[in-house]
């Protein structure tokens, strides 16, 4: 059974208690009927309580709610909001003993999330703490995996926000563990998620020292950029080779592969699993989809993921509705953006600009900037000067001069021999 509910309450315990979207009129109204009830300041005279004992509670918020006693201490007892789940150690003067309502049953289910174990055997406080953070007050689908043999007891349910599987996140974040399988394969399997891809393969680079043509696709720094290889005669010799170890290959480009996802964006499943270096497709600014790598969950609530464009090689964090299942065929395509180093430069010795690259703060704004000028739209030359440890290239402008010498005559970079 699949069905739609509020989450209300984590327990302690790591127990979700949610209440069905079906039911939340006739809980309005039942609210309604215990305020018009329940009008005084609660009990006031002593009063001996029974562990389990029915009452309405007066909430922080002054509505009433209905509860039982779950532990009894001095002046203030533990008690249940039970259509919510919540635990709570409430003064006595807040309670009020009632047998009014017990006819009707609580409108929270107490669940929990099916062959999925927590580290250690329960739930950590910080895996109790993400799981608040993710799901209290969400709307969520529920699939109704196993009924629990007490009516009293569990639901065991599979359960998905924003069409993410709950298991299968918190098991990426190392709070729990699948159970029967090692790296979550067999729930992907089960639940619907992508199965494990291949990852994505490199393009064949031209022989060092070679002279090719390039398109700067990214910047990261002045020295670290992605570029992408223009298709030369002798690239696209290499290229129709690889193409027929695969016919799909041979029948249609890249573009041509991706024009008919975009087409298609519709019948493509979303993504609801989340593993680093995972093949994906995600919609980009203009509204087109585009092959991508996850590389990092950023944010659970909502969940968003820092993502890299593998044919441009620019980064970017988005919603998890902006990503979907990739077709495996597109994996058969090399990815058209390569991660270099650019030899020759380095960043300058004593430069006390105050606008550094955040991330990369040995060079300067201006100088990233500068580089941008030299780069973004035009096309360039590079050669091979290594491809390890790092693939590292020199440069060049249409008259064959150096690209970095530029920002080493405007003070950017030093020199590097």
């Amino acid at each position: 059974r699949i069905f739609r509910a509020v989450v209300s309450c984590i327990g302690s315990d790591g127990t979700i208690y949610v209440i069905p979207v079906s039911l939340a009129n006739e809980l309005s109204k039942l609210m309604s009927e215990i305020q018009c009830n329940f009008k005084c300041l609660g009990l006031l005279e002593p009063y001996c309580w029974k562990k389990g004992e029915a009452c309405v509670i007066r909430g922080s918020d002054t509505m009433w709610y209905r509860g039982k006693v779950t532990e009894l201490g001095g002046g203030t007892l533990q008690v249940q909001y039970i259509d919510r789940g919540s635990i709570e150690k409430i003064p006595q003067c807040h309670l009020y003993p009632t047998d009014l309502y017990t006819d009707i049953p609580p409108f929270c289910i107490p669940c929990q999330l099916y062959k999925t174990v927590p580290i250690g055997n329960f739930w950590q406080q910080d895996a109790v703490d993400a799981l608040q953070e993710l799901l209290t007050d969400e709307e969520v689908e529920i699939h109704v995996q196993e009924l629990p043999a007490d009516p009293r007891g569990k639901l065991s349910i599979s359960l998905y926000i924003d069409g993410m599987s709950v298991s299968s996140l918190m098991a990426y974040q190392k709070y729990c563990l699948v159970e029967g399988c090692q790296d979550m394969s067999k729930l992907e399997l089960l639940e619907g998620d992508v199965p494990d891809l291949p990852l994505y393969t490199l393009p064949s680079l031209p022989v060092p020292g070679d002279i090719f043509p390039v398109r700067v696709t990214h910047l990261v720094s002045p020295k670290e950029m992605y570029i992408c290889l223009d298709p030369s005669e002798k690239l696209k010799e290499q290229s129709a080779m690889e193409a027929d170890a695969n016919s799909s290959l041979a029948l249609e480009s890249l573009d041509e592969a991706l024009k008919w996802c975009n087409k298609n964006v519709d019948s493509l499943p979303p993504l609801t699993n989340f593993r680093s270096e995972m093949p994906c497709l995600v919609e980009y600014n203009d509204g087109l989809w585009y092959r991508a790598k996850l590389l990092a969950v950023k944010e659970l609530d909502p969940v968003k993921v820092l993502i890299q464009f593998v044919d441009y090689g620019n980064f970017s964090v988005v919603p998890a509705s902006r990503l979907r299942q990739i077709p495996s065929h597109l994996l058969h395509y090399p990815v058209q953006a390569v991660r270099a180093l650019l030899a020759g430069l380095r960043p300058p010795a004593g430069d006390k600009t105050k606008k550094r690259i955040p991330y990369c703060p040995e060079w300067s704004m201006e100088a990233l900037w500068a580089m941008m000028e030299c780069v973004e739209g035009k096309q360039l030359s590079a050669s091979i000067v290594a491809v390890s440890p790092e693939v590292t290239i020199s440069l060049y402008e249409d008259d064959q001069n150096l690209v970095h010498l530029k920002l080493i005559e405007m003070g950017f970079a030093d020199l590097d021999e």
